[in-house]
């Protein structure tokens, strides 16, 4: 049978609420009788009891997060970042993978308000109208990480995705090209993708080029390299004419070269191709892919940081912040 708080006391020669004390970390116990309690603790093996903990305190010193595909390159990162400051913090996690669906990511937010969790790190695919109600119902402390609401509601860290995205297709322009495609998951959402959109369409106005519906893709969601595949392959069967690529994440990138070299079309003597989010696989991948790096790690772990100081009421330096990001130039654009 597992010990319980009565042996722990009774070990240790001290009341319960001593005990209590202790292992709340209130600092009216002397560090003497501290030790005892805690020598007891490790010698009987006790663990606390976390809902009944809960009950009493009102938290499970737990956080959840919600991210679109688990099979994902980007969002392994961001949970790592996550998972170290919660560790820091003597947080638990559960991790919610959505498999970018919408009706999972409510029916996740549901099931950790019953697991009593403290807060959320939400990292999504699409900000839809019905899943911020979700979370306004709900009233679980969140922080939206890689996308921000319109209005701000929220805490969130993200880069300026616009900005990024402009001076990618920017700088494929500076490079003497004039027809370049874009590759991303939509146009609509309220995502991450669709700021990229729109930095592409700002750079294209920017520099006096014709806006050409036909050399944009969208994959209504798909974020893996198959999906860039898939689009690249109908581009290319429908004869449209473009010298450079820029796509809204590497892994769409990854997946468009791989179309373009079936077709033998190299890259990038006769196509530039540029990618976003700096994965690891992108400075493997052949040829080695530029793109703009998101400080992944970094948006998850100051995400949590936000977090926790909003489960401890404690006032945010900042509600939305915005992380620094970099051009990577490696051999998918021409030098």
């Amino acid at each position: 049978m597992a010990a319980s708080i009565k042996d722990v006391a009774r070990e240790a020669g001290v009341s319960i609420a001593t005990v209590s004390r202790v292992l709340n970390n209130i600092d009216v116990v002397n560090e003497d009788t501290k030790k005892k309690v805690e020598d007891a603790i490790k010698k009987l093996s006790y663990r606390p009891n976390i809902v009944a903990r809960s009950l009493k305190t009102q938290r499970t010193k737990t956080l959840g997060i919600i991210i679109p595909d688990i099979a994902s390159q980007i969002y392994p990162e961001v949970v790592r970042g996550v998972e170290d400051i919660a560790n820091i913090y003597d947080y638990n996690i559960i991790l919610c993978n959505t498999d970018l669906n919408i009706q999972k990511e409510k029916e996740y937010l549901n099931v950790l308000k019953e697991k009593m969790v403290d807060g959320v790190v939400y990292i999504s695919s699409s900000l839809e109208k019905e899943v911020i109600d979700t979370i306004h119902e709900l009233q679980m402390p969140t922080v939206l990480v890689e996308t921000s609401d319109n209005e701000n509601t929220f805490a969130s860290v993200t880069i300026d995705n616009i900005e990024a995205a402009n001076k990618a297709v920017s700088f494929l322009i500076e490079k003497g090209n004039k027809k370049i495609a874009f590759i991303g998951t939509s146009s609509e959402k309220i995502n991450a993708s669709s700021m990229r959109f729109e930095g592409y369409k700002q750079a294209l106005e920017q520099n006096n080029i014709s806006f050409n519906s036909n050399i944009v893709k969208f994959t209504e969601g798909g974020i893996r390299a198959n999906n860039g595949y898939a689009a690249m392959n109908d581009m290319l069967e429908k004869g449209e004419d473009f010298d450079a690529l820029f796509c809204s994440n590497d892994e769409l990138a990854m997946g468009a070269i791989n179309a373009l070299r079936e077709k033998e079309i190299s890259v990038p003597e006769q196509i530039d191709v540029m990618g976003f989010d700096n994965i690891y696989a992108s400075s493997v991948f052949y040829p080695k892919l530029t793109t703009i790096a998101q400080p992944l790690y970094d948006m998850g772990s100051v995400g949590t940081r936000m977090l926790i100081k909003i489960i401890n009421k404690e006032e945010l330096e900042k509600q939305n912040y915005v992380l620094n990001y970099r051009m990577i130039e490696r051999n998918s654009v021409k030098k």
